[in-house]
């Protein structure tokens, strides 16, 4: 089968455009022939060896899949043949990559594509989608009424975590270039602010006097400085980003405000985890809620290139997917 792999981690160049084994499915797994495949910032970080994990070489790149089952294990119940589907979990943790004609899922790792969604924009958002929603409900522990704050919210994450939050019956504030705060309101936040603003941190706090109960930062800037002066009383400040951020904590106002800063990267989710955040991703793809903007689809042999541009910021403002060839 036609797979883009690496025989050694290091930069972009690596990538290879080859034939590789098609893969056998054990009997809890499935046999997947893969349509589309997302391109994330994380998929750079393992291919390069920044963020360490177990695997084999040659190793599949990539996370996200969307795609139809071709064969299933005995022990994989709920799949058949025919059935259209999506993972955002493999390229880590000993799991191969699917940016490959075929790939093999665990049963418990995939999920059905809902009917009439769109597989190129769907595999585009189900992996900030998840982040956003793993990082507010079950870190954040979000409430209905609750002030969240999303540093970054006109990214792919912080878009996600707009909508879910103000779909949760939160209050949103949201920081963004000044050409992104339209969006970021029209995806719900009440207050979008310009995240160059040398005021920004007493912006933020005057449009919410009470404080704020949870700060997303996707953006990775991470200045837990202003973010735990920001607090509420027992607020919470999800950490999500900044791959080798270093900062400051000022530990006594966070204990003053009982307040907790909480580490979460989704690679380190439970598969219950990831199967709580797939069923409401499949209730907002159903119902066509999630927009992922400006998606650009390439061919699998630009696979190189669009790690590239992902780690040149060339790709800021839009969506990448590797179209697979069909066998």
């Amino acid at each position: 089968m036609r797979a883009a792999y690496v025989e050694e981690l290091g930069p972009a160049e690596e990538i290879r455009i080859g034939e590789l084994p098609r893969p056998e499915p054990g009997p809890a797994d499935v046999l997947v022939r893969v349509e589309a495949v997302a391109v994330n910032p994380v998929d750079t970080y393992v291919r390069s060896g920044a963020y360490r994990t177990a695997l084999t070489l040659p190793f599949i790149i990539g996370r996200d899949l969307v795609g139809i089952v071709e064969d299933a294990g005995a022990g994989a119940v709920g799949f058949a043949p025919g059935d259209h589907v999506w993972c955002n979990s493999l390229g880590h943790g000993g799991r191969q990559g699917p940016a490959a004609q075929y790939a093999v899922v665990a049963a418990e790792r995939l999920y059905h594509l809902p009917d009439g969604a769109d597989p190129v924009k769907s595999v585009a958002v189900v992996h900030p989608v998840a982040t956003a929603q793993l990082a507010l409900f079950t870190h954040g522990r979000l409430e209905p009424g609750e002030t969240v704050y999303v540093a970054g919210g006109a990214g792919h994450v912080g878009g996600a975590a707009i909508t879910l939050a103000v779909r949760a019956g939160a209050r949103v504030i949201a920081s963004a270039g000044p050409e992104d705060l339209d969006r970021c309101r029209a995806l719900g936040a009440e207050v979008a602010l310009d995240y160059h603003d040398p005021e920004l941190t007493a912006r933020v706090a005057d449009a919410a006097p009470g404080g704020v109960e949870l700060q997303v930062d996707t953006s990775g800037h991470n200045d837990l400085v202003a973010a735990v002066g920001l607090l509420a009383r027992r607020g919470r400040i999800v950490v999500i980003a900044g791959l080798r951020a270093t900062t400051e904590i000022p530990l006594g106002e966070l204990y003053r405000r009982d307040g907790r800063v909480i580490g979460f990267v989704i690679s380190n989710a439970s598969v219950a985890e990831l199967a709580g955040a797939a069923e409401r991703i499949n209730q907002l793809l159903a119902a066509g809620i999630l927009d992922p903007g400006p998606v650009e689809t390439l061919p699998l042999s630009a696979a190189a290139e669009a790690h590239r541009r992902l780690e040149s910021g060339a790709a800021r403002g839009r969506r990448l997917v590797l179209a697979v060839s069909r066998p």
